[in-house]
C-alpha cells in the first residue's frame, strides 16, 4: 500500500514523526510532503499569490513553503512523479480536531483535499493532557493508531467522504466509538483580552461550552470519556431539505 503522509504542525513536528512510526506499521511505501513550517488553522486554503518553493529533505520526503493544500497539491501533481497513493494520512496533529474546528483545520482539509482528488484520506489528532512543548505525548495515537487505520482502510466508504479520528490524551484509550461532529455553545465563548508591553491590545480566543448530544455520539464526548473518536465526514455539504423547501418557493 503506498501511503502519503502530511499534515498542518510542519515536517519536523513531533506529531509528523509519530505518523511516520504509525504509517510504517501499516506499510513500507511511504512519501512525506508537508508544510515546511508550522500552518495551524490554515484551513482549505491554497496559495495562489506566491510561489510555492520545495525542498527536498530525503528520499520520498519533501518540505513544501506553503499550505497543507499546497503540500498535498504538490504532491499529487508534482513530486511523486505520477504515482497515486491508494491512501493520505495527515497528522497527528498536536491537539484534537472537531467539532466546529473542521472548518479551521489545516490537517483536516489536507485530507480534503486528498478525497477530492479520490483518494482515501484520514485526518488524525492527539488531545493532550499538557501543550507545553516538548511534553507531548502521542502516545494514545502510537498506541492504536495502526490497528484502527488498517481496518477503517478495509471498511466501504461512499464517494467524497473522509475519515476524521480524534486520540483521547490517554496511555492507552478505553476504546474507539464512531461518532457525529459535535458542536460548542458559542454562546458562551471565551476572548482573553490583554495589552502587550507596548500598551497595545491584542486578544486569545478560547473554546465555548460543549452542548451534550444524546446517547454520548459526539466527538467531543467520546474524546472527553477516553475513547477514540472516528467520524467519517461528506464534502458535499448541500442541505436536502432546504434546498426542497427553496425550489417550492422559488421554482414553484
Amino acid at each position: 500500500m503506498r501511503i502519503l503522509l502530511t499534515n498542518d504542525d510542519g515536517i519536523h513536528a513531533p506529531g509528523f514523526a509519530a505518523l511516520e512510526r504509525i504509517a510504517r506499521q501499516v506499510s513500507d511505501d511511504l512519501w512525506f510532503v508537508a508544510p515546511a513550517e508550522e500552518q495551524s488553522g490554515a484551513g482549505h486554503s491554497l496559495t495562489l499569490t506566491k510561489p510555492i518553493r520545495v525542498r527536498e529533505l530525503g528520499p520520498r520526503r519533501f518540505a513544501v513553503a506553503g499550505t497543507p493544500t499546497d503540500s498535498v497539491m504538490m504532491a499529487l501533481g508534482q513530486l511523486m512523479g505520477g504515482l497515486k497513493p491508494d491512501l493520505i494520512l495527515s497528522g497527528v496533529n498536536r491537539g484534537p480536531n472537531m467539532a466546529e474546528d473542521l472548518t479551521y483545520s489545516g490537517t483536516v482539509s489536507a485530507a480534503m483535499e486528498g478525497t477530492l482528488a479520490g483518494i482515501r484520506s484520514i485526518a488524525l489528532s492527539q488531545a493532550m493532557a499538557d501543550y507545553s512543548f516538548g511534553k507531548e505525548s502521542f502516545a494514545a495515537a502510537e498506541a492504536t493508531g495502526a490497528d484502527i487505520i488498517r481496518k477503517v482502510a478495509e471498511a466501504e466508504w461512499g464517494d467524497g467522504v473522509l475519515v476524521n479520528i480524534n486520540f483521547p490524551p490517554l496511555a492507552v484509550p478505553h476504546g474507539v466509538r464512531v461518532t457525529e461532529q459535535g458542536f460548542r455553545d458559542y454562546g458562551h465563548i471565551k476572548i482573553d483580552a490583554r495589552t502587550d508591553p507596548r500598551g497595545f491590545p491584542y486578544y486569545w480566543f478560547g473554546y465555548g461550552r460543549e452542548v451534550e448530544t444524546p446517547a454520548h455520539r459526539s466527538d467531543l464526548e467520546a474524546v472527553r470519556d477516553g475513547f477514540v473518536s472516528v467520524t467519517p465526514l461528506h464534502l458535499d455539504l448541500t442541505h436536502r431539505q432546504t434546498m426542497a423547501a427553496l425550489t417550492a418557493k422559488l421554482e414553484g
